[in-house]
């Protein structure tokens, strides 16, 4: 049987590790469209208002109210579309899909089904230790999101909170080019850099505003494709590795032991970890698609889908391009540092006329570090790019060390002010005084005559006395003043 032990033993099943099975992976991932008002209607969108304080009588689906287009919407799909290199259908079509829901008041969904607005495209991703990867889009249709059933605030009772109901979401289909949950997770990271950078999309999981729909398969390798199952609105990216693993392994378990996949909608659960049956899984004729009769087809001009593209902002592997080639850092710092459009706008003023490589540095590793442990987002970061930048400044022009600019930072982070003002406060000036720090080097090679003569054998134990003077001047030595003093010292 599955054990949550074995999810963990990716090697177990992810391809390159065995030849015996082969995981295929398609996503759905469903964005809402970054608008202020919904798809057919006038009613706002704002996140976190009162229940059922967003709704219009389109959105409750009062008779005889009639939907109208929201341009705005259409607009943020074919934005997306070229951020994607998709093809951009000057034709499209709303359609009705139907089906039950408590809080789907209307009785079916307005989609897109034979007529999407945006068709095939591609993006490439770099999942983590991996090679890059070519991930086909099969479309991106526009539709209407449903309520939501709120089941924790009583024991026999279902509440119903229509703020949803009507807000423009763009479904993103991949076509099944993943193969590992790491492909399905950087995948998804790519694509909500990319509505970020567009400015369509907030992208923010937590919050509902983006999740996929995982659809899984097992196969062994070059043979016919196996039945899959799909993993319904999983809203985080460890989520979608952990849903991955878990169905893979369920899968393959089955089929081990004799049995058959059965074609069907799942949840995942991500305190137990595992997935289940939520329904079996139905296909177009099960939701009876049919044009809607209250919206004429879209049409579009090539001039209208023209002029989003001259505007279009730099997109993530563009700005990647240019952090390599203007910064001259490493293409992986630049990857890192570009996966988000607020991540690469706090890195640009960082490094702007600082050295690129030491303001990455920082950034992946105390900055994000400190943030991680916090659990901040860098959006709340109480150190701003202008201020981590001041603090670089201090360090280049030998005002602190390396190491009390740690210290320092870690002040800055706990609200205590701006670098100058807690150098400056708890006199954390690096000594540069040449005659000081000779004093303090000839200090520490009269109290250790022995170690004078192994270190003139041994330029390595030369460390020994840097350590000496910098705890002598509490850290605030100019190391490299204090290495070049020794060597002349001792004759080196």
């Amino acid at each position: 049987m599955f054990t949550a032990e074995r999810v963990a033993d990716e090697k177990d099943w992810v391809k390159g590790e065995t030849g015996d099975w082969e995981v295929i992976i398609g996503l759905e991932v469903h964005a809402q469209v970054a608008s202020n008002s919904k798809l057919f209607s006038g009613a706002a969108t704002k996140y976190g208002s009162e229940p059922n304080s967003q709704v219009s009588l389109v959105d409750a689906g009062m008779p005889g109210m009639l939907p109208v287009m929201n341009e705005f919407c259409v607009e943020q799909a074919v934005r997306t579309g070229l951020g994607l290199n998709a093809k951009i259908n000057l034709f499209s079509r709303f359609d009705r899909k139907n089906y039950f829901y408590v809080d789907l008041p209307q009785g079916y969904q307005i989609s897109q089904f034979e007529h999407p607005i945006v068709g095939e495209g591609e993006i490439e991703i770099e999942p983590e230790g991996g090679e890059a990867v070519m991930v086909g889009i099969e479309r991106l249709h526009l539709e209407q999101d449903a309520g939501k059933s709120v089941h924790d605030l009583s024991d026999d009772e279902t509440y119903v909170d229509l703020n949803r109901c009507g807000v423009a979401l763009m479904e993103i289909v991949s076509k099944p080019d993943m193969r590992s949950p790491e492909e399905a997770s950087a995948y998804v990271d790519k694509l909500r850099g990319i509505v970020r950078a567009l400015g369509t999309c907030d992208g923010d999981m937590e919050k509902g505003n983006m999740r996929a729909d995982v659809n899984v398969s097992v196969r062994r390798p070059g043979g016919e494709l196996g039945t899959r199952c799909e993993i319904k609105n999983v809203n985080s990216l460890r989520f979608i590795r952990q849903a991955i693993m878990h169905e893979a392994r369920r899968h393959i378990d089955i089929i081990e032991d004799g049995g058959t996949i059965d074609q069907e909608t799942r949840l995942y659960d991500s305190v137990k970890n595992e997935t289940r049956s939520m329904r079996s899984k139905e296909d177009a004729h099960d939701y009876r698609y049919f044009p809607d009769p209250d919206l004429l087809p879209l049409q579009l001009e090539q001039s209208f889908v023209d002029a989003i593209k001259a505007n279009l902002p730099e997109l993530p592997d563009q700005r990647k391009a240019r952090f390599v080639s203007e910064f001259g850092i490493p293409a992986y710092d630049a990857g890192v540092l570009t996966v988000d459009k607020t991540v690469a706008d706090y890195y640009e003023v960082v490094a702007t006329g600082r050295d690129a490589k030491i303001a990455a540095n920082w950034m992946m590793g105390d900055l994000f570090g400190a943030l991680n442990k916090a659990q901040i987002d860098l959006s709340d970061s109480p150190v701003s790019a202008k201020a981590l930048g001041g603090l670089l400044d201090r360090i280049g022009d030998d005002t602190i060390s390396g190491k009390i600019a740690k210290q320092v930072f870690e002040k800055m982070f706990e609200g205590g002010g701006t670098a100058d003002e807690i150098i400056e406060r708890d006199g954390l000036k690096q000594v540069t005084d040449t005659g000081a720090i000779e004093a303090m080097v000839q200090e520490a090679l009269d109290a250790n005559p022995a170690q004078v003569e192994k270190a003139k054998l041994n330029p390595k134990l030369l460390g020994f006395f840097v350590g000496q003077v910098m705890k002598a001047s509490g850290g605030k030595a100019n190391p490299g003043a204090v290495n070049k003093i020794l060597r002349a010292k001792l004759g080196l």
